[in-house]
């Protein structure tokens, strides 16, 4: 799904269904299709504000009494082939026309078929091997088919369902009627829940059609736009039927038409592979240099895809934009619906053909496995193609976005809840920093071969985070679990509290703590990111923050009077502060081998911390500089902080004893 903004106003079919000339143009357009049956079986800094804009006018409608998991009696078969022929008439909020399925049975005894398909549309017939048989339509969403005897599993069979009406609007509008300059448009737009609305569908995210072909009849002066290769246009009296050819898998959310007076151009593509893509553009007559400018300019973006990752998923049919009137776009597969020409929108949707597209997430919880990867994609756009400041600025306003609120998780707890499934806040802006994130925390090499390892596994399939996962994990040898727990899962955000100070020229201590912005995290652990500055020179260094307190001993060799957290704006966080203080004194702290004390001198506590002892570490004690024993204790985690109230002034030593009795002494001094 493209984003889109509060503002721009949605146009529905709700404002049509009272015209009282829809019955008479119901039998006036069913008439001519029971003929037509017979006769043929640039770059602004609005497009970056675009991203990251609310959408909460857009997302307005919630879905209630409808399946919006996967239905359990569609369980039972394999979509493998559509054969839909429809008329369209823009002026008219109408559908009428057939769907051919073919399916494979999945179990024994297949006695009856089911399809979501919504009862506000009229069954005119439905015939299996020719003949007539009787569906029942029950529920809003549900068509029950009885077969005229039980299927083994296995096979492979098909059945004809014509029907005609007036589609419910539900989700975005899923079969949408508006105007543009005057002249009539009627589109569609089916995600997350509409195919039912308008098709016999399956409409869970468990089964991709092989493959399909759309036939659309309107009048003649409209053109119609659809999945695919354009095979054939002719002409039937004063109509034009269009057909369309798909043949790659396709999740039922991503079939798509849009009818109204369309000029069209082409530009053509060259890709990696050596294809010529075609790049076939549907406008609005009076937008057409805006269009042409704008996908002139993606010609270069398409390229850059292409490279990054695998070659175009559909580069034996073609590309291409459809012109719409809604208030973003869609990522309808081989040609996104859009309402501009943007730069920001275009990237957006034609990153979508690689997630969302080819690998389409296997649940709605996992959105932003198709919408963070197409908001990152297009950021990557500003980095590779523009100026330092616009990649900059990108970043900051999906960091502000992202962390405008306290709570809430990448994934998505309300599946019922289009504005929670399409959160510009939590699937876009965060769901992009978490791929940001990973980048800084694997590196590119690692980051992009997994993500193009990912790619290359679930191929035109379903996938869910754990996929992903598993594949950045395999190229960089990192465990991820924590991460995707704490940035996938967990919710908010964490605010860094970084101090620091130089006892010498050769070294800077640093201490890090860090507070969440919500209690279902307690610590993000991630590499932190710091510039030390001085009059000679700047240095970048990366510090694997694991837990409160942490003090890092950084060599420098030059004399450091700014630190500055994050200026390249890797991290999602907010609120963090720098202050140069006393946090060791006017000493060095204690360095053993894998363990570290500070401050020393120390006041009334002492705090010692380790790495990669836990599991060895049995237990502490204190001595004086008699050796006399003056406290112990157990350890707890990888920091510990002792009290020295009532103690004298003078040296003492520190001892962490190991399971084999290993002794690690750390010497300091009590003020």
């Amino acid at each position: 799904m493209g984003y889109f903004c509060a503002g721009v106003p949605m146009l529905h079919a709700g404002a049509v269904h009272h015209n009282s000339n829809l019955m008479k143009n119901t039998f006036s357009t069913l008439a001519l299709f029971l003929i037509w049956s017979g006769l043929a079986a640039q770059i602004t800094t609005d497009d970056i504000d675009l991203l990251i804009c609310k959408e909460q006018e857009a997302h307005q409608r919630n879905f209630t009494g409808i399946p919006v998991l996967t239905n359990p009696l569609t369980e039972d078969f394999d979509l493998k082939y559509y054969r839909f022929e429809w008329y369209i008439d823009p002026a008219v909020y109408q559908i009428t026309g057939k769907a051919t399925v073919y399916f494979q049975t999945l179990t024994d005894n297949f006695s009856e078929i089911h399809f979501d398909f919504s009862s506000q549309l009229g069954i005119d017939s439905i015939r299996y091997h020719g003949q007539p048989v009787t569906g029942t339509q029950s529920g809003d969403y549900l068509l029950t088919v009885p077969l005229p005897s039980a299927l083994p599993a296995g096979r492979l069979d098909s059945l004809t369902i014509a029907y005609s009406g007036a589609p419910p609007s539900s989700g975005f509008g899923s079969f949408i009627q508006s105007q543009h300059n005057g002249t009539p448009s009627l589109w569609t737009l089916s995600e997350p829940y509409g195919a039912q609305d308008w098709w016999p569908a399956k409409n869970g995210l468990d089964d991709k059609i092989d493959s399909l072909d759309i036939f659309v009849t309107t009048p003649a002066q409209y053109r119609a736009a659809g999945n695919g290769l354009l095979v054939q246009e002719y002409a039937s009296g004063e109509h034009m039927t269009y057909h369309w050819h798909h043949r790659y898998p396709i999740a039922p959310y991503l079939v798509a038409i849009s009818v109204t007076n369309f000029v069209q151009y082409t530009d053509m593509v060259p890709l990696s592979n050596g294809v010529q893509l075609p790049m076939l553009n549907y406008v609005y007559p009076e937008n057409l240099t805006q269009a042409q400018n704008g996908t002139a300019d993606l010609v270069q973006v398409l390229q850059f895809y292409d490279s990054l990752f695998v070659s175009y998923p559909f580069y034996e049919e073609k590309y291409g934009h459809a012109q719409f009137g809604w208030g973003g776009g869609m990522e309808h597969q081989t040609m996104s619906y859009v309402i501009n020409f943007g730069w920001g929108l275009l990237a957006h949707e034609l990153a979508h053909q690689w997630f969302g597209d080819m690998v389409t997430c296997g649940s709605w919880q996992h959105i932003w496995l198709n919408e963070g990867f197409a908001t990152y994609l297009e950021g990557l756009t500003r980095e590779r193609f523009q100026s330092p400041a616009t990649w900059y600025s990108w970043k900051a306003n999906n960091l502000a976005t992202a962390t405008s609120q306290p709570s809430g998780s990448v994934m998505v707890d309300d599946t019922t809840s289009v504005n929670r499934i399409f959160s510009s806040r939590l699937t876009y802006s965060k769901g992009a920093y978490l791929l940001h994130m990973l980048r800084w925390k694997l590196g590119d090499e690692d980051f992009f071969q997994g993500v193009r390892d990912y790619l290359a596994d679930r191929r035109f399939k379903y996938a869910r985070t754990p996929d992903l996962k598993a594949h950045l994990e395999a190229a960089s040898g990192q465990d991820l679990t924590g991460f995707f727990a704490d940035w996938f899962q967990g919710q908010g955000y964490p605010s860094y509290q970084v101090q620091w100070e130089q006892n010498s020229r050769n070294k800077v201590f640093v201490q890090i703590d860090q507070t969440t912005s919500n209690n279902s995290v307690d610590f993000f652990e991630m590499p932190v990111p710091l510039v030390l500055r001085g009059a000679e020179k700047d240095s970048l260094i990366r510090l694997d923050h694991a837990f409160n307190g942490e003090l890092f001993e950084v060599p420098a060799g030059f004399a450091v009077d700014t630190i500055l957290f994050d200026p390249d704006l890797w991290l999602l966080s907010k609120n963090n502060t720098v202050a140069h203080s006393d946090i060791v004194g006017t000493r060095e702290p204690a360095f053993g081998a894998d363990a570290a004390l500070y401050p020393n001198p120390a006041g009334d506590f002492v705090r010692i911390q380790w790495k990669g002892l836990s599991d060895q570490l049995t237990g502490w004690q204190l001595f004086n500089g008699l050796g006399q024993v003056v406290g112990s204790g157990e350890v707890n985690g990888n920091q510990q902080e002792i009290s020295l109230s009532g103690l004298p002034s003078g040296s003492y030593f520190l001892r962490l004893i190991t399971r084999s009795s290993e002794q690690l002494p750390l010497h300091f001094v009590k003020k």
